[in-house]
């Protein structure tokens, strides 16, 4: 048999069916080895015993199948290794044979590899049989079992090894706990076996030729679990406090980690620290953890393990309020921005998208560790804005998605965008999206506040604000009109119309002051946006008229206080560049509307002004005739309702509106009896 195994191992590499095909002889050896076993220990016949399951176990010499394959063979040689264990046991409890002469038995096999997975079967018996410090077997198993270097047969014998003891290890509260000195033992014995099982896997990347590389790292991804449940043991062992954890487990698994130089075992274990060690451990040891970032190739998926770290602190720090200061006294933020600052300089070709998805982890943990500290927020915003310092507008996809859920953040965290307004590096960051992300940000934020009924009310505060949605009330540098979509931008100045009836402040100078801060910005939004933003301005302003009504002052200069005809004096302006859009209709309406407004707050100059301004539009700017008419009724319904006007004034009005300009837009007699019913009414009110 042990022939016919050697022959099948002598063969050339072959597909699938081989592979297969010598799966299935593997089991065949090892069910045909195991029979003999199973009937020589129904008979104690220990020396055949040894020699079948020698026999059997040389199943696993093998080269020729994958890792996938291998498992199942030697899974199949396991199950029968539980059962001669067991034998062993009972042989030992009897009398029968000396647990010490059984171990130096097993010894004289013929080949490494069975010699060494009997080994470690005897050795689980003499641990538990306590005639031996459980520290001493151990600490000879793990160094016997170097004698198998071929890396995957050599996993799976430490699995087999770390598998079997686990039970045994000399812990705290354990059957096997012996001196003090005992949990030093048993870590170490964890730790040795698991530094030798990556040295295997790491060196398994290297084996065949270059053109199979891909292969073997696939196969590499599928025994992972066989070295990282090492971790998990350790991270079981009662006596592994914190101080034991910062001075020997944690330094000795990040030396591995870093000197192995192989990103894939990098990834794994370093994610694999931390999901099995604590959350306080984590915390406590964070400097010490986070320096072996820098240290990983380049090739190493960073990113994610950090947001990992990150993610799984945060999560602490909120299930756990009575830690919080635990994070401030270990200046938890000030490593990680630390961290992530070496680490992108470590890697100078990481691409943006990378940088920027730390950023938006750190800015996460942030809101939700600290936040209080606007300051942290602004740190993180300020460092991306660094590391994007020098860079045209973004135009990687992935990144772009990354910025908006770093800006998008805030505004879900504080509910309030007043908040984010505090942020002097919110903008900066906004300026690296391009043109159409730009606006899409723009509607996210007012929607924001739309959603929260946010009330923006000082000046400053609206000057930040204009400046974030810049991309929706003006033409951005390149931005083509051509190029937008006709709903799509009815909506977008829609929103922002909206926005402006939402601007509020009970003191009149401050809202004097947001009043023009918002003309000064939709007058540079091109005529296309005056139609829609211009309205929510003039009627926003003449609410504020209303609370001044019976107020007056000079009109000249800039720092005079909140009076209408100051009021007045924006809106004239504001509504002229309207009606060179042109939009002469609607610059007629709202030019009509603060004439109202005027005659509440008996202003006959500023009231007449108005109506001169409408006239002009109407006889210069409008030309078709329903529109005449339509503008016709309103200056009539207008000025009927105007009672501050001298004789003089009204006079002068009223052959204005019944003139020879304006009869000829009358196209039929009914409309001819209105004018004149009118100028009957206006003569009687004289």
């Amino acid at each position: 048999m042990a022939a016919a195994s050697a022959a099948v191992r002598m063969l050339p590499d072959g597909g699938a069916d081989d592979e297969e095909r010598w799966l299935a002889e593997g089991i065949a050896g090892v069910q045909q080895n195991a029979f003999y076993m199973h009937r020589a220990l129904d008979s104690n016949n220990l020396k055949d015993a040894l020699k079948y399951s020698a026999q059997m176990l040389s199943e696993l010499r093998t080269s020729r199948l994958s890792p996938h394959k291998y498992y199942e063979l030697y899974m199949r040689a396991f199950d029968e290794m539980r059962k001669l264990e067991m034998f062993f046991r009972e042989e030992t409890r009897r009398g029968s044979c000396s647990v010490v002469d059984l171990y130096e038995l097993v010894q004289h096999a013929g080949n490494v590899l069975p010699r060494l997975y009997l080994l470690c079967t005897v050795g689980s018996v003499y641990i538990k049989s306590k005639e031996a410090p459980a520290k001493d077997v151990l600490k000879d198993l793990v160094e016997m079992c170097r004698g198998i270097q071929h890396p995957l047969r050599g996993l799976f014998l430490r699995s087999y090894l770390s598998q079997i003891s686990r039970d045994k290890l000399p812990d705290i509260g354990s059957e096997y706990e012996g001196d003090a000195e005992s949990i030093n033992d048993a870590v170490e014995f964890v730790l040795q076996n698991f530094i030798e099982m990556n040295k295997l896997w790491v060196r398994m990347q290297h084996q065949g030729p270059v053109r199979e590389k891909e292969k073997r790292g696939k196969e590499r991804n599928e025994l992972r679990d066989l070295v990282g449940k090492n971790l998990h043991v350790l991270s079981q062992i009662e006596g592994v406090d914190l101080d034991m954890y910062k001075e020997t487990v944690l330094p000795r698994i990040l030396e591995q980690v870093v000197n192995c130089k192989d990103d894939l075992a990098q990834f794994y274990l370093m994610d694999c620290i931390i999901q099995v060690f604590p959350d306080e451990y984590h915390l406590q040891t964070l400097e010490t953890l986070l320096s072996a970032f820098p240290q990983l190739q380049p090739s190493v998926d960073i990113k994610t393990v950090l947001s990992q770290l990150m993610d799984r602190l945060s999560n602490y720090a909120a299930s756990s309020p009575e830690v919080l200061p635990e994070f401030l006294q270990v200046e938890a933020f000030a490593k990680f921005s630390n961290a992530i600052g070496k680490v992108i300089e470590a890697q100078p070709d990481m691409p943006v998208v990378g940088a920027v998805t730390l950023y938006v982890s750190l800015l996460t943990f942030t809101l939700r560790v600290h936040p209080d500290r606007l300051d942290y927020v602004d740190q993180v915003l300020g460092a991306c804005v660094k590391k994007l310092s020098g860079k045209a507008k973004l135009e990687d996809s992935r990144a772009t998605k990354q910025i908006i859920a770093l800006l998008s953040a805030p505004l879900e965290k504080y509910s309030n965008i007043v908040t984010a307004l505090e942020l002097s590096n919110y903008p900066r960051v906004m300026d690296y999206l391009d043109n159409a992300t730009t606006k899409v940000m723009a509607v996210v934020i007012i929607q924001s506040i739309m959603k929260n009924t946010t009330c923006i009310s000082t000046s400053d505060k609206i000057e930040a604000l204009f400046d974030l949605i810049k991309g929706l009330i003006k033409d951005m540098d390149g931005a083509q009109d051509d190029e937008l979509d006709e709903e799509d931008f009815k909506e977008e100045q829609n929103s922002v119309a909206r926005l402006i009836h939402m601007l509020h402040n009970d003191d009149h100078e401050e809202m004097l002051k947001i009043l023009c801060t918002v003309q000064k910005h939709i007058l540079l939004g091109g005529p296309k946006r005056l139609t829609f933003t211009v309205p929510s301005l003039v009627f926003s302003a003449l609410k504020l008229v209303r609370r001044l009504q019976g107020q007056d002052g000079d009109v000249t200069g800039e720092d005079v206080p909140a009076t209408p005809k100051k009021i007045f004096q924006i809106l004239h302006q504001t509504i002229e560049a309207l009606s060179c859009v042109p939009s002469p209709e609607l610059a007629l309406r709202l030019y009509l509307q603060c004439a109202e407004a005027a005659n509440d707050c008996d202003l006959e100059p500023v009231a007449y002004e108005f109506f001169t301004q409408a006239f002009i539009l109407y006889e210069e700017e409008i030309a078709d005739s329903k529109a005449q008419i339509t503008a016709i009724h309103l200056i009539i319904g207008t000025l009927q309702r105007m009672n501050i006007f001298g004789v003089e004034n009204r006079d002068t009005l009223t052959h204005k509106t019944t003139g020879q300009n304006f009869s000829r837009s009358l196209i039929n007699a009914e409309q001819s009896m209105r004018v004149r019913i009118f100028s009957g009414l206006m003569t009687k009110m004289e």
